[in-house]
């Protein structure tokens, strides 16, 4: 006996709001079938001896340690600029003049 007929999808078509032909009716009858049998059978699956859990391979992130290390002073950094001014590097305006 199928898990759901063609009036079962009728009335959720209904529900839906879902104008539905007769062929796509049958159609969907028996794609719905399928795939609560395959639902079915995963939940036959004996399970209660497995933990939960999101992924079945042991993973951890892989994450170097955090580690202070002086950087550059402002002067080693200006160093090989092309244009520095006040302190900063210097570019072209590319949004208009005066703005």
């Amino acid at each position: 006996m199928p898990a759901i007929s063609r009036d079962e999808v009728a009335h959720l078509a209904r529900l839906s709001r879902l104008a539905l032909t007769d062929a796509e009716l049958d159609e969907f009858a028996g794609q719905l079938d399928s795939i609560l049998s395959h639902v079915k059978v995963v939940t036959e699956v004996p399970a209660e001896d497995v933990p939960p859990m999101a992924n079945p391979n042991a993973v951890t992130n892989v994450t170097r340690p955090d580690v202070i290390v002086p950087g550059l002073t402002p002067e080693q950094a200006l160093s090989g600029a092309p244009a520095v001014e006040q302190g900063r590097f210097a570019v072209p305006q590319i949004l208009g003049e005066g703005e």
